[in-house]
């Protein structure tokens, strides 16, 4: 399991630290959420912050836009060295003229779904996307629990994928931890995002670790 700790659960008086601590893990990416107040119902850090992350993460950035219009900024993420962008399907309404736009700029690009979105709405870019993001809670605000009905969806996405001959990658977000962990795994999830499970954890790296060898 490819695991990306959640910056939004960290500490942000001491985020140097947190993301220290990420880099002597066995994580992979640091998943960073974005979010505008409009998308959805509150602000966590914009470019200025996601900047000073890269500056000292040795781990590639998974940016997640919760935010209305991401396409306007795919400049500014590929200026912080992202490595993956990952936008809403509800929020970019030329999704597929977004995906290369990503792509042009140096990226991977993702998508991301709501619980409500069906994964059949990605049918036709299944092909031209590096990852798609599927969200296990309602966006907007950690610490959520699971939606149980995440484990069919990625059950359904993982079958769209491998009938079409895509390599999309299947990342879910939201009340991730080792049990949760162990069952988006046994549906064919290849990301898992978790936030509180690591960084309220009294050992956060073997946590990690611990997800890693799902």
């Amino acid at each position: 399991m490819i695991v990306a700790p959640s910056l939004l659960a960290a500490d942000f008086g001491r985020l140097a630290s947190e993301i220290e601590m990420l880099n002597d893990s066995a994580a992979d990416w640091i998943h960073c959420d974005i979010m505008d107040g409009v998308f959805v119902p509150n602000i966590s850090f914009g470019f200025p912050v996601l900047k000073a992350v890269a500056a000292v993460s040795r781990k590639p950035l998974d940016v997640h836009l919760m935010i209305v219009h991401p396409e306007r900024y795919v400049g500014q993420v590929r200026d912080t060295g992202a490595y993956m962008m990952n936008v809403h399907y509800e929020a970019s309404t030329h999704i597929h003229r977004t995906v290369q736009e990503i792509h042009d700029a140096g990226m991977k690009a993702g998508v991301t779904l709501n619980p409500s979105t069906p994964v059949v709405m990605l049918e036709d870019i299944i092909g031209d996307v590096d990852m798609v993001l599927l969200m296990s809670v309602n966006p907007g605000f950690g610490g959520q629990k699971f939606i149980p009905g995440a484990i069919d969806k990625i059950r359904r996405l993982k079958a769209m994928i491998e009938a079409s001959g895509s390599k999309a990658l299947i990342e879910v977000d939201g009340g991730i931890n080792l049990e949760t962990g162990a069952m988006i795994a046994a549906a064919g999830a290849d990301v898992a995002v978790a936030g509180s499970a690591v960084f309220r954890a009294s050992d956060p790296k073997a946590e990690i670790a611990a997800l890693a060898a799902l």
